[in-house]
C-alpha cells in the first residue's frame, strides 16, 4: 500500500473495508466497545510490553511478538494504521514495536480518535473480531536501545538523547522514579509540545517542529536515542521524527523507570526550572 506513515481521517476514511488494510484501536476494551472506527480491531497495550522489576516498558520476546500478532490478524504483507483515544502514544508504540522487527508498512492516524470524532467521521460500537493469521518475526529486533548502550554513548558526540517527558519529570521536580532527573546530555521535548489542539491533537507541521529539534541539537547526521518513563511518550516521538525525515532513531525501552530506579546510573538535575519551550 502507498500509504503516508502519517494519514489524515479523510484518507483513511476512503479505505475502510481494504482487504490490504489492518485498522488497530489500540485502547482499553471497554473505551474500543463504546466507540471505534469501522472495522477496526483491538490491540491490548499490554501485548505490546514486558515489565522488568522497575522497568515497565520492555520489549515482549519475539514469541510473545508473534503470538499476539498472530491473533489480531497482522501479516507482513497487511498495511497497519494505528489509533488510539489518547494522544497517539499507545497506538505509536505498536507502530514502533512493528518497527523493531522489521515490518515496515504502517500509519498513524493523525489525531487519533479525537480528530476522527470531533471531525465527524462514522463510528461502530459493535466490535470487529480479528481473522487470526501465522506470524512470525522474521528479524532480530532494532531501534531498540538498552540501558548498557546509553551508558556507552553518553559521551558519544555522534548520539544524541531525547526525553519525551514533562520539563518538571526532565529538571527533577515530579519524581516518578526513586531518583529523579534525566539522563546526561539528554534534551528535552515534552511530548505534549509537540501536538496542535487547535487542529485535535495532529502533529504541529514540520515548519514548526523542525527548528525547534535543531535547536536541541538534533540532526539527522546523528543517532537519536528517544526515552521517556516507559517507552510510552517517546515512541510517539519515534513515529514523529521519522515522518520529519529522520532515519537514525532508536528508543531506550527501560527508560527513565529503569535508569532512575538504578543506583549506579549518572543523572543530572536542573535548579532553574527556567523552560525554553514554553512558547512553542
Amino acid at each position: 500500500m502507498n500509504l503516508p506513515l502519517i494519514i489524515e481521517p479523510q484518507e483513511l476514511e476512503s479505505h475502510l473495508g481494504d482487504e490490504n488494510i489492518l485498522i488497530i484501536s489500540v485502547d482499553a476494551e471497554h473505551r474500543y466497545l463504546e466507540r471505534h472506527i469501522p472495522t477496526a480491531i483491538n490491540c491490548s497495550y499490554l501485548d505490546l510490553i514486558k515489565r522488568g522489576k522497575f522497568a515497565q516498558g520492555l520489549l515482549p520476546d519475539v514469541d510473545s511478538i508473534s503470538q499476539s500478532f498472530a491473533e489480531l490478524g497482522i501479516t507482513y504483507d497487511k498495511h497497519i494504521v494505528a489509533y488510539d483515544d489518547e494522544g497517539c502514544g499507545r497506538s505509536s508504540r505498536l507502530l514502533w514495536v512493528l518497527d523493531v522487527i522489521g515490518h515496515q508498512n504502517y500509519s498513524l492516524l493523525n489525531g487519533g480518535l479525537n480528530s476522527w470524532s470531533k471531525e465527524g467521521y462514522p463510528l461502530h460500537a459493535m466490535p470487529t473480531f480479528a481473522k487470526a493469521s501465522t506470524f512470525t518475526v522474521k528479524q532480530e529486533p532494532q531501534t531498540i536501545v538498552d540501558k548498557d548502550y546509553v551508558l556507552k554513548h553518553l559521551d558519544d558526540p555522534n548520539v544524541i538523547l531525547l526525553d519525551g517527558r514533562s520539563h518538571n519529570e526532565y529538571i527533577g521536580l515530579q519524581p516518578l522514579a526513586k531518583r529523579s532527573g534525566h539522563i546526561p546530555g539528554a534534551k528535552n521535548l515534552d511530548w505534549n509540545y509537540t501536538k496542535d489542539l487547535r487542529r485535535n491533537g495532529r502533529f504541529k507541521s514540520a515548519e514548526t517542529l523542525l527548528p525547534v529539534l535543531k535547536s536541541l541539537g538534533v540532526s539527522k547526521d546523528k543517532e537519536i536515542i528517544v526515552y521517556c518513563q516507559t517507552c510510552h511518550r517517546s515512541c510517539h516521538t519515534f513515529v514523529l521524527l521519522k515522518s520529519l525525515g529522520f532515519d537514525n532513531i532508536k528508543a531506550y525501552a527501560g527508560s527513565w523507570s529503569e535508569w532512575g530506579n538504578c543506583d549506579d546510573t549518572p543523572i543530572v538535575q536542573i535548579e532553574s526550572p527556567d523552560n525554553d519551550l514554553d512558547d512553542f
